[in-house]
């Protein structure tokens, strides 16, 4: 209990500052106490495979029907408010600083330790448009904190496909097929890899991905996102 309130006294100490969710000043970090209790954290009971919400935890009809390329997901938050509107804030407005809020959320959940960790990538042309990949920061947070090799450059996303979220769920394997490729003589073989993302909804980018890491020697692939899109009914 002592060390409790020396930490929440040397908190206090610390400048306030407004929380990014409500505005109200805040020595609790990024969000305040009040809105980071209101975070959709996921529940445990999830499919292993996918993360969408199963009974007891069992894998979900639709991973036994067709399964992914990934062998795993770990996510740390349902895609719901107020939750998204941070991670809208880091992808299209530029708030840099939420990336290792969002990155640290993710760590407890990892129960798995991969060889190598690397970040979904952008096309060059919409690297070009936004300026930076949230993905790859998310990524670079993660690999420092667990102390774990990042991957850079060495798969890229070679096509220009239209947004997931612009696209009816049933077109968008369609939309990601080919549309990743990784350099020649990886060395991956038989390594375990774990891709990060922001957000996964159809799991259609993410299990593409894989499928390229894994024709290139890998043997394993997790799928790390912040945040995992669940049905209306969840």
């Amino acid at each position: 209990m002592a060390i409790l309130n020396i930490g929440s006294r040397l908190r206090r100490q610390l400048p306030a500052q407004p929380c990014q969710l409500c505005g109200s000043l805040s020595h609790d970090g990024l969000c305040c106490a009040a809105c980071d209790a209101e975070l959709p954290r996921l529940g445990t009971a999830n499919c292993p495979v996918c993360a969408l919400p199963t009974l007891a935890g069992g894998v979900c009809g639709r991973c036994l029907r067709d399964p992914p390329h990934f062998d795993r997901t770990v996510a740390a938050f349902s895609y719901r408010f107020p939750l998204n509107q941070l991670i809208k804030a880091l992808k299209f407005h530029e708030q840099l600083i939420l990336a290792d809020f969002l990155a640290d959320a993710v760590i407890p959940r990892i129960v798995s330790r991969p060889d190598l960790i690397m970040a979904l990538p952008l096309h060059p042309a919409r690297l070009r448009i936004r300026g930076f990949n949230q993905s790859q920061l998310l990524a670079a947070r993660i690999a420092r904190r667990l102390d774990i090799p990042l991957l850079t450059n060495v798969c890229q996303r070679v096509r220009d496909t239209p947004p997931q979220s612009s696209l009816p769920w049933q077109e968008r394997d369609k939309n990601m097929r080919k549309a990743f490729a990784v350099a020649a003589d990886v060395g991956w073989q038989g390594q375990h890899i774990a891709i990060v993302d922001d957000v996964m909804t159809s799991g259609a980018s993410m299990s593409a991905l894989a499928e390229t890491v894994k024709q290139a020697g890998a043997g394993e692939v997790s799928a790390w996102v912040v945040a995992r899109t669940l049905p209306r009914s969840a």
